[in-house]
């Protein structure tokens, strides 16, 4: 009995440690489907509910990082609006940071929010920073929650596109954010950066940041970042994260992206993430690529065939069927940016899988380490790969572009 009762304490004094280093947290996926399609998710919330609760029980600080902002009257998108300004008035400061290059395109919510007594909104031009665009799409509350994902702050990205998300409950992993969005409120307000050299020095935090959430148990986190010039720690580079975790697959790789253009305009370098899936493929890793129809009849379509070859790889169009009440521009798409490995880890983010995204443009994401999480978002690909929308690419087929422009 004695032994029993020192083995036991024994126990509880080494694990101890490791119990102290995790942080009390929460951690949800979040949704968005498009109406009149079999994607839907019963239990996993939908991106306008979370994004109220977020709004609502916002006590100071409302930090809002976004592509661009539209709005179309009488949609979904309507009661987030109103939640802001409702945030605003009672004292909450909102500042909204979107791409200058979109705004010529979006400009009117933005600037009419602008307005706002406690609403401040800045424009950050990319371009002119590191050759691309703001493409991040996060928002950060309290500086206690983060909410990111694939979801642009747009009435469409509530009703019209699959999207996925993740909202995260941790003052550890959200300060790392907090901290991009500074930097780059400084760089908007024209603070000068050099471009040549990173903003801040390599190993600014210590990552990655292991917590104990309520659902699923220990989780490991790791937040990304590009472009690596200018991100608050080069650790962080989200390319490199990425083939990481490709690099370390054993068993299956799934992917799911918006667009998977491996090759430049100009030609250009290899990429390092479809090297990664070569290599993967190579060591007989099972690989599955999903990416939107938007591809076809793009420059990308032939570098999609060519993978689609290669033993172990298997790759589908997702063809989302246009909407009952006619055209909707930018619309009825699979936008969801994420990889799945090994059903251990997986990375979510904003970039598509593309350099430019990586190297030039500026987006954030996380890999994540957690068996239960991974699992259910195994689930929610395999619904979409398994779907009557997933279309096998056939490298000998010839296909059409899809119409998704505003003209």
């Amino acid at each position: 009995m004695k032994r029993i009762l020192f083995s036991s304490l024994l126990f509880l004094f080494i694990l101890s440690p490791l119990l102290a280093a995790q942080t009390p947290a929460e951690i949800e996926l979040v949704e968005s489907i498009p109406v009149e399609t079999s994607l839907d998710n019963p239990d996993i919330r939908n991106t306008l509910e979370v994004w109220l609760e977020l709004i609502e029980g916002a006590h100071s600080t409302i930090d809002l990082e976004q592509f661009y902002l539209s709005h179309q009257a009488g949609e979904s998108l309507d009661q987030v609006i109103t939640a802001l300004q409702a945030a605003a008035r009672r004292g909450v400061r909102v500042r909204i940071l979107a791409d200058a290059r979109m705004h010529k395109t979006y400009p009117v919510l933005i600037d009419s929010l602008g307005k706002w007594e406690n609403i401040t909104a800045r424009l950050i031009d990319f371009g002119t920073l590191a050759g691309g665009i703001q493409h991040a799409k996060y928002m950060v509350i309290d500086g206690e929650s983060l909410f990111l994902g694939s979801q642009n702050f747009d009435w469409r990205a509530l009703t019209h596109i699959h999207e996925l998300g993740i909202r995260i409950r941790s003052t550890q992993v959200v300060s790392i954010y907090q901290e991009l969005f500074e930097l780059d409120w400084r760089l908007a307000d024209g603070t000068p950066a050099d471009t040549s050299r990173p903003v801040i020095q390599p190993r600014l935090y210590e990552t990655p940041i292991r917590l104990l959430t309520s659902e699923y148990g220990p989780a490991i986190i790791q937040p990304t970042f590009s472009p690596r010039a200018l991100i608050p720690d080069t650790t962080l580079w989200c390319e490199e994260q990425i083939v990481r975790l490709l690099d370390g697959a054993q068993r299956e790789i799934a992917l799911q992206f918006l667009s998977y253009s491996p090759r430049s305009r100009n030609g250009g370098a290899e990429d390092p993430l479809d090297g990664a899936l070569r290599r993967a493929a190579a060591r007989n890793v099972r690989v599955r690529l999903l990416v939107a129809d938007w591809q076809k009849g793009s420059r990308a379509e032939a570098a999609l065939k060519e993978l689609a070859q290669l033993p172990n790889i298997e790759a589908s169009f997702s063809v989302i069927p246009e909407w009952s009440g006619g055209y909707i521009s930018y619309a009825r798409v699979e936008h969801c940016k994420y990889i799945l490995v090994d059903g251990e880890a997986f990375w979510l983010g904003t970039s598509n899988a593309a350099r430019s995204y990586f190297h030039t443009s500026r987006n954030a994401g996380m890999t994540v380490r957690s068996a239960p999480l991974v699992g259910r978002l195994l689930q929610i690909f395999n619904k979409s790969w398994e779907s009557p929308y997933a279309e096998r690419i056939d490298p000998g087929a010839s296909y059409a572009p899809r119409r998704h422009d505003g003209e």
